[in-house]
């Protein structure tokens, strides 16, 4: 699905320019809603999970070869090594501000925040501030508590999947509903505070709609028309601000014409789009850390306060500062330690060795 591969990364810059839109001059939100809402492209995210997972697993629960060890450690091969080495750098990045005198807030860089980052729990829990170590990480602790959720998600419901899309519905309905009444702030909004709770109705709606579609046998003219269809009706739903649940529901639509597409879409795509979507989740997991090193090191540097508004060379020297090095994070570490613990830990010896 090389189409929903590229999509990735579009989501991705998706959120890196909400981000960067939060420190800005430029009044974006007086024209446009696009952006502000790009943020929900982590529910998109979560959507696409579910959805790809049920796609890749869906024929092993049906066999009966599926194999919990081996879906574990192909799960930890693809987000850990690229989290543990961002953590690694902010770990360096704090002993050096240490050493230059810069103090750190103890609350949102404290050693158990960091020893709940580097385990993927520290969106479990509630917390009275949020944990900085690697801002994005939030979603990666959410996915990982989805992944072990997803062999019973799938024994248990995937042959109701219209009863699982159903119960996708009423999951956002009910912990919306308390997490209003307990934090105040709608689910969509949730990330630190026990944001494990925001990827329940995205993931299960991932899964229900891949196994409401598997049998779609499209027309080629007709899937790529429904995925333009989507795309306008999509960003229109963003540059208007549509209602929060409203923008992922519409994109959990657009996921499925992505996947209904055959072979490639134009630019979603095509080569060089799906090697960026190969690396969006690298470039997603550095974004905060690059923003935040680069603003305090420009603030130390000129003696100001680092919650200044950035001028619009600094966010086009940003956005180029993350493409790169999220690609680079790609290509030296996820990549090849990705490679090298499925091929360590899942060969026939091994299963063996601990199964």
């Amino acid at each position: 699905m090389p189409a929903l591969t590229a999509a990735r990364f579009f989501l991705a810059m998706g959120v890196v320019l909400f981000h960067l839109q939060l420190m800005w001059s430029w009044p974006t939100l007086e024209h446009t809603s696009l952006i502000e809402r790009a943020r929900l492209g982590v529910d998109a995210f979560f959507i696409l999970s579910g959805f790809v997972l049920a796609h890749v697993y869906d024929r092993q629960f049906d066999t009966r070869s599926f194999s919990y060890q081996r879906f574990i450690v192909a799960r930890l091969a693809r987000i850990y090594p690229a989290h543990l080495a961002v953590l690694a750098v902010m770990g360096l990045v704090a002993i050096a501000a240490w050493i230059l005198g810069e103090r750190l807030d103890p609350e949102r860089y404290s050693a158990l925040g960091f020893l709940e980052t580097a385990l993927m729990v520290h969106a479990w829990r509630p917390h009275s501030a949020a944990v900085e170590w690697n801002g994005p990480s939030w979603s990666l602790s959410a996915e990982w508590a989805a992944y072990l959720a997803f062999p019973v998600i799938m024994l248990v419901l995937r042959r109701r999947p219209a009863l699982l899309l159903f119960f996708a519905a009423l999951s956002y309905l009910v912990i919306d509903a308390g997490y209003r009444r307990w934090f105040h702030q709608p689910l969509l909004h949730a990330e630190f505070n026990l944001g494990v709770l925001r990827i329940i109705p995205s993931f299960l709606a991932g899964i229900a709609l891949r196994r409401l579609t598997v049998d779609f046998d499209w027309p080629p003219t007709r899937a790529r028309l429904a995925t333009f269809g989507m795309t306008v009706l999509l960003l229109w739903c963003m540059h208007t601000g549509a209602a929060e649940p409203v923008v992922v529901a519409t994109a959990g639509a657009w996921i499925v014409s992505l996947a209904a597409s055959p072979g490639t879409i134009g630019i979603v795509g095509g080569r060089s789009a799906v090697f960026l979507g190969e690396a969006s989740y690298a470039i997603y997991l550095v974004h905060l850390p690059a923003i935040v090193v680069w603003k305090n090191a420009r603030a130390i540097l000129a003696g100001g306060d680092s919650s200044y508004v950035l001028p619009g060379w600094e966010v086009f020297m940003l956005v180029s500062l993350i493409l790169i090095a999220g690609v680079a994070l790609h290509v030296v570490i996820e990549r090849p330690a990705r490679r090298w613990i499925r091929n360590t830990w899942t060969t026939p010896r091994r299963l063996a060795e601990h199964g």
